[in-house]
């Protein structure tokens, strides 16, 4: 088995880019990636890339360069760029291929998730008479949890004025005007206790890493960061989800709790030796409750965590850096590959002014896609 090295990372940013398609991205992000790694597009050996909105991925490779190349499309939901980055990683680990490229695209129209169920396969009058439930499922579970665990939605709010205080740090996020806590709480009610900013938008934009065999890396760069795991995993008991609820499902038995504590396990690393952190922030509450299930804290210490400043940039546990996707938005396809990319720009020290200090050594990033699917990886210098 060869262990995996990330050598190159590229983004398009994330938008609203008119007259541009999502493939059009992905060519941006994918030779973004090839520069940052110094490599050509004909030294790829093969890919895999995924979308939402983009029914074969793999026709890209006739934008960049038609070499023949194995191209293999993936789909998880929220969850598809790390599926793509872990179908990369494990064809160099079991030795089939020494170096490829994961590339994720999307470009979704306003109110996507919530206007436009025909995306999910569902007909248009689930969303004209207001049935469609993602901001619904998110209020409903973020309610839930502050009343189990007495958070307050103050702290929600913190959240989000976090994320967009980072977001403006990052040249490459949707929202770059940071938001006090109290236009956050003054915005518009969606779904108690979520407000308007507490959401991120689906938005536009594109992804790509270049991975090749642990062993090769310095051949490319002085600085490799290597891709310790990536895991993902789905619920054991029914559905707890959008548009797929059926069956009684404990709390205890989130996807993500599985699939963080097997990258742990695979990776040789616990929470406690994590230096930068990236969870799935569709909402300010889905980072509360992830930051307990992936293990970085009891279910109930975020409040005081977040009220201290542990998971500022300058913080113990410094989460969504880049903005997350409140300031960044989620192009379904690309969004855990720009998890992956921020991870590698901080262990490189490369962020500029949202750096984390100390030279971080390991880096975690987290996703949850419906309809009750997971992935976590962890990365290391």
């Amino acid at each position: 088995m060869n262990d995996v090295a990330i050598i190159g990372v590229g983004l398009h940013p994330f938008g609203r880019f008119e007259g541009k398609t999502a493939m059009q991205m992905g060519v941006d992000a994918i030779f973004a990636a090839l520069a940052d790694a110094g490599v050509d597009w004909r030294d790829i050996q093969f890919a895999t890339g995924g979308s939402w909105t983009v029914a074969n991925p793999d026709a890209i490779v006739g934008m960049v360069g038609l070499t023949g190349i194995p191209f293999t499309n993936v789909f998880n939901a929220c969850a598809t760029a790390a599926s793509a980055a872990k179908a990369c990683a494990d064809a160099i680990r079991l030795g089939d291929y020494d170096i490829g490229i994961a590339v994720g695209m999307d470009k979704h129209p306003r109110g996507a998730f919530t206007e436009d169920p025909a995306l999910v396969g569902m007909p248009s009058w689930y969303a004209e008479n207001g049935q469609y439930l993602t901001t619904k499922f998110f209020g409903m579970k973020a309610n839930k949890y502050l009343h189990d665990h007495g958070i307050s939605q103050q702290t929600l709010a913190k959240v989000a004025a976090k994320n967009y205080r980072n977001g403006s740090l990052n040249p490459n996020a949707f929202r770059r005007k940071p938001l006090s806590e109290d236009e956050i709480l003054g915005s518009p009610m969606l779904n108690y206790p979520l407000t308007q900013y507490m959401f991120c938008a689906p938005d536009e934009g594109a992804a790509a890493v270049v991975m090749c065999r642990a062993d090769l890396a310095e051949r490319y760069t002085s600085k490799p960061v290597y891709l310790r795991a990536v895991e993902v995993r789905t619920r054991r008991y029914g559905a707890y989800e959008v548009n797929t609820t059926f069956a009684p499902v404990e709390e205890d038995v989130a996807p993500t709790v599985y699939a963080a504590r097997a990258a742990f396990e695979k990776a040789g690393i616990g929470p406690e030796d994590v230096d930068v952190i990236q969870l799935q922030d569709t909402d300010a509450g889905a980072e509360v409750i992830h930051m307990a299930e992936c293990g970085f804290c009891a279910h109930g210490e975020q409040e005081k965590l977040i009220a201290d400043g542990a998971t500022e940039i300058g913080g113990a546990l410094p989460i969504n850096t880049d903005g997350g996707l409140i300031a960044n938005g989620e192009p379904i396809g690309a969004s855990g590959l720009r998890q992956i990319h921020e991870l590698v720009r901080q262990l490189r020290g490369e962020a500029g002014d949202r750096q984390v200090p100390g030279e971080p050594k390991v880096g975690f990033a987290q996703l949850y896609g419906a309809p009750g699917t997971a992935a976590a990886t962890i990365l290391s210098r």
